[in-house]
């Protein structure tokens, strides 16, 4: 009889451990669940445009940076008369909300046009290389096109565009642009090479394809 008691209270003992794990188990699953369910911060695109005085980027931004956003990219350049700001703002989904709220506030203070869209995160690129594209010629229609449609043909993805205009001290306006892009991992560099410059040549564009080292 007493060993009948003994078994049976071994028995309870691991049904009771198993339970325990099994709760344990569940338990983490549900963190695990929740952990990837729980709103992360949210990141917002804004443009804007305006008349070229540096004011406007410092009140800009000071007022962002009030309501509770991040800049994590920005970029501004002048265009003619104007001045073009991009700008890539992280920030609680509160903050978030309260920037859009007090955008045409915003945009009556400073007497500037505004466009905004929600965004997500890019995605790095995992399986490519990135590399710069340079390129100078005499100015003329269809330049940053031309190099643009060689680039899709090939499957390459780009990431940034700078390009401008200047004129030499013998008045020839000249067109320069570097673009920075990703390139498959899996692209012959040096087919990928002597295509570009055979294209380049063709269109009388002096362009010079170098990998981006950190």
């Amino acid at each position: 009889m007493l060993k009948y008691i003994a078994n049976l209270f071994f028995f309870v003992k691991i049904a009771k451990a198993s339970i325990d794990v099994s709760t344990v188990n569940n338990n983490n699953e549900n963190n695990k669940i929740m952990n990837t369910t729980t709103p992360s911060n949210s990141y917002l695109v804004i443009t804007a445009l305006g008349q070229d005085h540096t004011y406007i980027l410092a009140n800009l931004t000071n007022t962002l940076t009030l309501l509770g956003g991040n800049i994590l990219n920005s970029k501004m350049t002048s265009l003619g008369s104007e001045l073009g700001i991009m700008l890539l703002i992280e920030g609680s989904w509160g903050a978030i909300a309260k920037i859009e709220a007090n955008l045409p506030s915003i945009e009556q203070k400073l007497d500037i046009v505004i466009n905004v869209r929600r965004t997500t995160p890019q995605q790095s690129k995992k399986k490519t290389m990135p590399y710069l594209l340079h390129s100078v010629a005499i100015d003329r229609e269809g330049i940053l096109n031309d190099l643009t449609q060689f680039l899709l043909a090939q499957n390459i993805h780009i990431h940034d565009i700078n390009g401008y205009t200047y004129m030499t001290n013998t008045g020839v306006r000249m067109a320069d642009t570097t673009i920075n892009m990703h390139v498959a991992a899996t692209a012959h560099l040096p087919t990928l090479r002597e295509k570009l410059m055979i294209y380049c040549d063709e269109l009388n564009l002096d362009a010079s394809l170098e990998p981006i080292r950190d």
